[in-house]
């Protein structure tokens, strides 16, 4: 109305005209009429309608695509993508061989029983995506075929790399950085530095827990006992 009152708009006489005051007809009641003589209707929306929220709030706005739904679906679907590796066979350990363990992380980490003892130990702190992931680097490192390097590259990436993988790993936005330039042509390398701070994680954090653990406790306790029957 101001617009048209600055420019100069005058109505036409047609709109002066008398206007009628007489009953509304049912069928020509306004919305406005309609709320208010029916309650129920206005107050309560479909259970199917969706609230139209506003796009800012990207994890409630109806039109997203990442939805919770299709975020639990995902990792649903991604949980099964890397067979699990099962426990390396190995000889049982020596008493030798477990003290050795608590002198330096690497000689935990090359020896197989090794492994498997700091494995079973990072499943009691829901960490074991960590070992999982290094493990799954080393046998990278060992293809050679291209497709197959490839595939596992993918496979890798979804369950430990991705943010949507309930199994991520905790790397640096740096590390991140790198991987993903590297992804248009992988290498039985590209997770070098991913793995190498895994590693790191595992010794500074995991490492010093495992020593004073159970798991740990329990293996030089039945080491010397076998040494002294024996």
């Amino acid at each position: 109305m101001c617009f048209r009152k600055r420019n100069g708009y005058r109505p036409p006489d047609h709109f002066n005209a008398k206007i009628y005051t007489g009953p509304v007809p049912a069928d020509r009641e306004s919305p406005m009429t309609q709320s208010e003589t029916s309650p129920s209707r206005a107050q309560h929306p479909s259970p199917t309608q969706k609230p139209n929220t506003c796009c800012f709030c990207w994890c409630c706005c109806c039109s997203c695509s990442w939805s919770e739904d299709d975020k639990r679906g995902r990792r649903k679907a991604q949980e099964t993508k890397l067979e699990p590796f099962p426990c390396e066979p190995c000889p049982k350990p020596t008493m030798e061989e477990i003290k050795q363990w608590a002198q330096s992380f690497d000689k935990l980490m090359k020896n197989p029983a090794g492994r498997n003892k700091f494995r079973e130990f990072l499943r009691t702190e829901y960490s074991e995506d960590n070992m999982l992931f290094w493990l799954a680097c080393e046998d990278l490192k060992k293809e050679i075929n291209k497709s197959a390097i490839e595939e596992k590259t993918c496979l890798i990436y979804e369950d430990y790399i991705s943010i949507l993988s309930p199994k991520e790993v905790s790397l640096d936005s740096r590390v991140r950085e790198v991987i993903n330039r590297r992804m248009q042509d992988p290498t039985p390398h590209i997770f070098e530095d991913a793995q190498l701070q895994i590693y790191t994680l595992m010794h500074r954090d995991s490492y010093p827990r495992f020593l004073n653990s159970s798991v740990y406790r329990s293996l030089v306790q039945g080491g010397s006992r076998s040494s002294s029957e024996s």
